[in-house]
């Protein structure tokens, strides 16, 4: 399969209450996770003037090329991570951020997210730095175990850790199907209907080798500085962990985390951040569950901007999940 082609056309996942909820779209908004560009153009064609289109990917930007021409200076292309997406824009009208991985780069066995393909054991959403075939066969045996718990929630995580370093003393694993078998090797066999053994694992390597939570944790923080007051915040999650993180981000920026201890002194508060459009996450309907069943565990999040200045938070205070020794 060439490296410009997909099985399948990505379909932006909730656009249409997305769309529904920001309304009226208008101004200047940043895609933090530009991908195949759908949120990009459903934002194009609902009114913004521009998009400021944020992906570490190179081939989204190569992709995009045959039809980003069509809108002119209303796309401006932003090689790079949304955690720095202050430093790309402020004052913007909107920020979108969708959190799951592009189906381009999952369809793609040469780019080695997936265990269902043979590629290399690759997974860098940026196509630099330090690989999962990296990961595997020079981290630790306690810290491969530690990711493969914090980041994938794999109860396995030990067997399979030690397990991977046992296979590397003989060889480097290196190749996608090569790890998913020795994972698989690991776990008793799923029944029909349960995911593939390996989800888990494969999960945790890439948000480790991507640094996703870091990048979430950053960005949350960034777009609170890039938004002008009365700016639209949207985030799309895929799993509990993810989400949980925008909600206590959320809830904590919005005033209204309250006292762990209903008897300990009131906490004086920094007036809120944001304001939070609707206390419960929106989710995917029927129409939308029948046309994409990617979309059955995506949650949307949504936000607006108040006038208060920019402030900081801890990630432990959102349930940043975080390894041993590092810092957030």
């Amino acid at each position: 399969m060439a490296a410009t082609e997909t099985s399948d056309p990505h379909i932006p996942v909730l656009l249409r209450p997305l769309l529904a909820a920001v309304a009226p779209v208008a101004g200047t908004w940043l895609d933090g996770t530009f991908g195949a560009g759908g949120y990009t153009r459903g934002l194009l064609e609902a009114g913004a003037e521009r998009v400021i289109a944020v992906d570490r990917d190179p081939m989204a930007h190569q992709m995009a090329a045959p039809w980003a021409g069509d809108y002119g200076d209303r796309i401006v292309m932003q090689q790079g991570v949304f955690s720095k997406m202050d430093t790309y824009a402020t004052d913007l009208d909107g920020i979108v951020l969708d959190l799951g991985v592009s189906s381009m780069q999952l369809d793609l066995a040469e780019r080695g997210f997936s265990f269902m393909r043979d590629g290399p054991l690759d997974m860098r959403m940026s196509q630099d730095g330090p690989s999962a075939a990296d990961l595997v066969n020079e981290a630790g045996e306690e810290e491969i175990a530690n990711i493969l718990f914090l980041y994938g929630e794999e109860r396995a995580s030990r067997r399979i850790a030690k397990a991977i370093v046992r296979a590397r003393a003989e060889a480097p694993i290196t190749r996608t199907l090569e790890l998913a078998g020795l994972v698989e090797s690991c776990l008793p066999r799923s029944k029909p209907g349960q995911s593939h053994p390996a989800t888990r694992s494969f999960q945790a390597l890439r948000i480790a080798v991507n640094d996703e939570y870091g990048e979430l944790f950053e960005g949350l923080m960034a777009a609170e500085r890039a938004l002008r007051p009365g700016g639209k915040l949207a985030v799309v999650t895929f799993h509990s962990v993810e989400d949980r993180m925008v909600k206590r981000f959320l809830t904590a920026r919005a005033g209204a985390g309250g006292n762990a201890n209903r008897f300990a002194p009131q906490i004086e508060q920094d007036a809120p951040q944001f304001e939070i459009k609707s206390r419960k996450a929106i989710g995917p309907d029927a129409q939308e569950l029948a046309e994409n069943p990617r979309a059955r565990s995506a949650k949307l999040r949504i936000a607006v901007r108040t006038d208060a200045p920019a402030g900081t938070i801890e990630g432990k205070a959102i349930g940043m999940p975080m390894l041993r020794g590092k810092k957030k």
